[in-house]
């Protein structure tokens, strides 16, 4: 495919798309049902039907039964640990071999003209930016949602909790079913907002910040403190009524999910002539720019506090004007202090 027809390449070798990012159809304001039904496929396709199609596999055939999950083990923790992983492996390991290893697609669509693997960094464990995030996925990230899995999964099965069927609330766990994906990212927007403030971005965030170019494999390469506030989003299950497929669920969406907004390309090709739009680049800024799209657009809190950038020349104008306030703030504080 010519990628010059859906974006621009600068002189760094950098892509970027030709139309700005939207926010999600359901907030808009005014409310536009056009805009609305416009946005619901993209909402839908083609991830979140994927991580309901996981949530659902997994509830029905890879999960140990209510008797087991009664008691804690060691034994069906590790399983719940290794299927994860499986799947990790399967996912990302997959798009980091089709578009990073065998580079199949070269660099078209890719928003960052260079790959990873060839610039070695200091800032990363062995100056590799790839062994550095897989061994933070499967040292804390794994481990960590996985113990959430266990821990809640081991709630329904004692009843602990609003837990409910779909013979008995089918409405409010279709319309909770539904709306998953916008609960996650509100909850990410916030929690993406904390680790931003100076002392816990310096001493834990950073980590996961050392990825500018990130790859599938940054997607969950975080301190294992961010790690433990990114999947406390799936605790709403024990405060709302709720069924463990949508745990399960939601779990792909936080887990699973985080490869969407690293993957690095704006497209991935399949067959001659079409390719399935990723809807990584709102998140890409993030890794960019730092301080713009703390979530993805779907709930539109970025919009706002201010801190959207929907990729155009005047959002970074918008971004400029905003940092150049930023630091004159900063050198008035400064300058107000007196010296020690």
């Amino acid at each position: 495919m010519d990628d010059t027809l859906y974006g621009t390449r600068d002189k760094r070798g950098n892509w970027h798309p030709n139309n700005p990012l939207e926010t999600g159809g359901l907030f808009r304001w005014p409310f536009s049902l056009r805009a609305f039904i416009a946005w619901l496929p993209g909402y839908f396709l083609p991830h979140n039907v994927i991580f309901m199609a996981f949530g659902i596999g997994f509830w029905f055939w890879l999960t140990p039964s209510r008797e087991t999950l009664e008691t804690l083990s060691w034994g069906w923790a590790l399983y719940i640990l290794v299927r994860n992983a499986l799947t990790v492996v399967v996912i990302y390991g997959a798009l980091e071999l089709w578009l990073y290893v065998r580079r199949v697609q070269n660099d078209r669509f890719k928003y960052n003209g260079k790959f990873p693997g060839e610039h070695p960094s200091e800032v990363f464990l062995f100056k590799s930016q790839n062994r550095d995030n897989i061994l933070r996925t499967f040292g804390t990230g794994l481990p960590i949602w996985s113990a959430y899995e266990v821990l809640m999964l081991h709630a329904w099965a004692n009843d602990f909790g609003l837990w409910t069927t779909f013979g008995d609330n089918p409405v409010w766990l279709a319309v909770f079913w539904l709306v998953i994906p916008l609960v996650h990212e509100a909850h990410f927007f916030c929690i993406h907002r904390l680790i931003h403030t100076p002392w816990l971005y310096k001493h834990v965030h950073s980590v996961h910040h050392n990825s500018i170019n990130p790859s599938p494999w940054s997607s969950l390469s975080m301190h294992p403190v961010e790690h433990l506030l990114y999947w406390s989003d799936s605790l709403i299950h024990l405060i709302l009524p709720s069924h463990p497929v949508l745990l399960l669920y939601h779990l792909h969406v936080t887990g699973t999910g985080a490869v969407v907004g690293h993957i690095g390309f704006d497209k991935i090709e399949t067959v001659e002539g079409k390719a399935v739009d990723t809807h990584a680049y709102a998140h890409y800024l993030h890794h960019k720019y730092f301080e713009v799209n703390y979530g993805d657009g779907a709930v539109p809190l970025d919009k706002l506090f201010g801190t959207w950038h929907d990729g155009s020349n005047e959002a970074d104008e918008a971004m400029k004007v905003r940092f150049r306030a930023k630091k004159e703030r900063v050198k008035a504080r400064k300058a107000a202090t007196p010296a020690q």
